[in-house]
């Protein structure tokens, strides 16, 4: 039986990434080296100009490989995902952050871990050997460890990392998922890979480490622990 010509359509949500946005796109490019993929960079409307970078890197790499799906404003993470995956030509999807904690090194083992397992979902964990999390203060590590032991206490969802938003994903899966998830935000992360783990999915794990991003600010604060919290609690009664 022949093998399936696998195509990854990489799904990047941005808002004011246009210091960050050209170097993932040309770190994806170098290490996906003889891999079939596009990347899909959507936009929620940034005031910065990263639509503008965006359309000078299809210039360079065309844009049949690199697709703007520009979007007028905020309108959370989980419908970024959903925009992205309406453009998406890959049969399996990534996702992705723009501001260079994920490094693009990675995708060739997250490829690898699933053409080896046969794997619908392999996601990135900080939390087991050969993980970690570079540039966070004692404070954020503790929270989000924390947070995790939390979920994994209430939820047992079969995964170390839950929050973690670097994964690959069978396309068909994604779709499913989002399609069956309520979360905004934060949140939106934990409940994709509960349901998934609820639903039966085949889970593997890359180990990677975070870096705090580079470039701009963070997004994560006091409402988003709430959020988070409020989260856990959706989902103990509702998966």
């Amino acid at each position: 039986m022949a093998q399936e010509k696998n195509k990854f359509s990489i799904i990047v949500p941005t808002y004011n990434e246009r210091l960050n946005i050209a170097l993932v796109v040309y770190l994806i490019f170098k290490h996906l080296k003889d891999i079939d993929f596009e990347i899909i960079v959507v936009d929620d409307g940034s005031p910065d100009g990263t639509q503008e970078i965006v359309k000078q890197l299809q210039q360079v790499y065309g844009d049949g490989q690199i697709i703007l799906a520009a979007r007028p404003k905020k309108l959370g993470l989980g419908t970024a995902y959903a925009h992205g995956l309406k453009h998406a030509s890959g049969n399996f999807a990534v996702i992705m952050d723009a501001d260079l904690s994920h490094h693009p090194k990675y995708l060739p083992s997250f490829i690898k871990k699933q053409m080896d397992t046969g794997a619908s979902i392999v996601t990135g964990t900080r939390y087991v050997s050969g993980g970690g999390v570079h540039g966070w203060n004692l404070m954020r590590k503790l929270t989000s460890r924390g947070a995790n032991v939390l979920a994994h206490t209430i939820l047992w969802p079969g995964v170390s990392d839950l929050t973690g938003s670097f994964r690959l994903y069978r396309k068909s899966v994604l779709e499913d998922l989002i399609s069956s998830c309520v979360s905004k935000g934060y949140v939106f992360q934990m409940e994709m890979i509960v349901r998934a783990s609820r639903k039966g999915h085949h889970i593997e794990e890359v180990p990677i480490t975070f870096v705090d991003r580079v470039y701009g600010s963070s997004k994560l604060g006091g409402s988003e622990i709430v959020e988070y919290l409020k989260g856990l609690v959706y989902l103990l009664f509702t998966t």
